[in-house]
């Protein structure tokens, strides 16, 4: 059975935020992800790209010049980490920790049961998960 009609190179998950440089240290060294590229001056906007090494899945956070106002939704809206080294995943967790994100309760217990749940800066929520993934 076929899914998709389309082959997608990449895919990005983009959002805009008003608290950029916050939302940049977070990710990139609380979480650890590699900044892939930036941008400034198109139309007011200034932007910066976070990946995982040769991946073709992407983070964007934008802010514009007049403010991106971006207020997180529902505390089940998450971005999703599988991290198969249970080592790996204590250090991205402990170094958040450090830098004053600790683990919250999440809405759906079966994310309690595995892994760690951690607001960014914006109120936006990842799970740290100790599996292979799907």
């Amino acid at each position: 059975m076929k899914f998709a009609d389309f082959s997608a190179a990449q895919i990005r998950v983009a959002r805009p935020t008003d608290k950029f440089d916050e939302v940049i240290t977070f990710y990139e060294k609380g979480l650890g992800l590699e900044i892939l590229t930036t941008f400034s001056g198109h139309r007011g906007y200034e932007g910066v790209v976070f990946g995982l090494p040769d991946a073709p899945y992407h983070l964007e956070f934008t802010r514009h010049v007049d403010g991106s106002p971006c207020p997180a939704p529902t505390k089940d809206n998450l971005l999703v980490f599988y991290i198969p080294n249970p080592d790996e995943l204590e250090k991205v967790a402990g170094r958040l920790h450090h830098m004053g994100y600790g683990v919250v309760e999440p809405e759906n217990q079966y994310w309690k049961e595995k892994g760690k749940t951690i607001e960014d800066p914006d109120g936006w929520r990842i799970v740290l998960v100790n599996t292979d993934g799907i």
